[in-house]
């Protein structure tokens, strides 16, 4: 069964029995991958390293390495 076909299944359910339907599938991905990067910058400075950028850190490193 496809995610579709599940949302699709759960979504009939819900009217059915006169429940809210759920949320459509990847509606709320980006906030999950914000709240997963504040949550390791988090524990990062918990623990007493820099809480780093990730790609735009990394490309700035790269670029000022000497040659």
């Amino acid at each position: 069964m496809s995610i579709t076909q599940q949302h699709l299944l759960d979504a009939y359910r819900a009217r059915t029995l006169g429940e809210p339907a759920p949320p459509a599938p990847g509606t709320h991905d980006r906030q999950v991958v914000r709240e997963g990067r504040d949550a390791r910058r988090f524990r990062a400075v918990l623990a007493g390293r820099p809480a780093r950028q990730g790609l735009r850190d990394a490309l700035s490193r790269w670029r000022r390495r000497p040659t």
